[in-house]
């Protein structure tokens, strides 16, 4: 990861949808940094903008969403201005491709795979005939599909869902993209199918030479494949820092909750972990820190004041009022302490 070697810079980014002639505030002033060749994970509950947030790289926001405000630069160019698919196209793809949660929207059922593939290797690096079929084959090979040359000819229902998620991955390796965003790739997916597609995508990333970014609910499934971890909640980034850092030292009280529901660290014959209440709505102004009503750390002013980012390091910051000077001293739950020790297990047994 090179710090000083930023790919892609999101600064202030207001997302705002319409529904039912009301307007819902979806991101509430975005900034992040993205370094070329690093695996950052976007973490946090349904619903907490991730997906929003990454869709706006690649012209994907739903027809009645707009940027409200912000800018999103890549190449010199700011995507947040970026009205028509003839600007698009420069983009997706071919620089920034985004992994789908369920591949079975993302394929058609009354293609090939390869022909899909080849699709691809056509619109976005321009291979024809013999040259396409092959690279087709060897894509295909790369994401751990066995004979590809047979499997090039079937179609997408005659695949296990694993198998699905490779082909959707060689699409869109396919366009030879810098960024690869993957949204939830392993929901769907059983634990030991869930393991092989991390590390499938953690091996295209190093032949590729790709930066990848990961969105997904669940913090355990990046522990082992992310360098940084940006935990969002009600449209904002409440905690940001290296993976060992948000899992060691996490700030933020939401983080706690977050890692605390890990089924890893769950006692045998107790209850596990729930983050108690819902998010706020976001048709309403959210006043104070979001995560105010559903914290037992809140303080008089969460309710009040929405708090700055404060430096827990260089590369770690968090967005609560606890890490204020002014504040009192509180301890993290003690179940965030027995989490090394959980992670190493995991280490060894993966």
């Amino acid at each position: 990861m090179e710090q000083n070697n930023i790919i892609l810079s999101v600064s202030d980014l207001h997302v705002k949808f319409s529904l039912r002639g009301k307007v819902l505030h979806a991101l509430r002033g975005i900034s992040l940094e993205l370094y070329k060749g690093e695996s950052l994970a976007i973490v946090g509950e349904s619903g907490s903008g991730k997906s929003v947030f990454c869709k706006n790289f690649i012209g994907l926001l739903d027809k009645n969403g707009w940027v409200d405000k912000g800018t999103i630069l890549y190449n010199d160019m700011d995507l947040a201005q970026f009205k028509t698919e003839k600007d698009w196209s420069k983009i997706r793809g071919k620089e920034i491709a985004m992994v789908m949660q369920d591949p079975m929207t993302s394929l058609n059922p009354l293609k090939t795979v390869g022909w899909q593939i080849e699709e691809a290797l056509k619109m976005h690096q321009g291979l024809k005939g013999e040259e396409a079929h092959h690279k087709a084959v060897e894509i295909l090979a790369d994401v751990g599909i066995p004979d590809p040359e047979r499997r090039y000819g079937q179609y997408p229902h005659e695949f296990s869902g694993g198998m699905r998620q490779r082909v959707v991955i060689a699409i869109a390796m396919a366009c030879n993209p810098k960024i690869l965003i993957c949204d939830e790739p392993t929901t769907a997916l059983d634990v030991t199918i869930q393991a092989q597609i991390l590390n499938l995508i953690k091996a295209l990333k190093v032949k590729y030479d790709l930066t990848t970014i990961y969105i997904t609910h669940d913090l355990g499934v990046v522990a082992n494949v992310a360098d940084r971890i940006a935990v969002m909640y009600a449209g904002d980034i409440v905690e940001i820092g290296t993976c060992d850092e948000v899992f060691y030292d996490p700030k933020h009280p939401y983080t706690w909750a977050l890692l605390s529901s890990l089924p890893q660290l769950g006692v045998k014959g107790e209850d596990l972990f729930a983050i108690k209440g819902t998010p706020p709505n976001l048709f309403n102004k959210v006043r104070g820190d979001a995560f105010a009503p559903r914290n037992p750390y809140a303080l008089a002013i969460d309710f009040e004041h929405r708090p700055p980012y404060f430096e827990v390091s260089p590369t770690h910051k968090a967005r609560t009022w606890l890490l204020d000077p002014r504040a009192p001293k509180v301890e993290p739950p003690a179940i965030i302490k027995n989490i090394r020790n959980i992670r190493r297990g995991g280490e060894e047994n993966g």
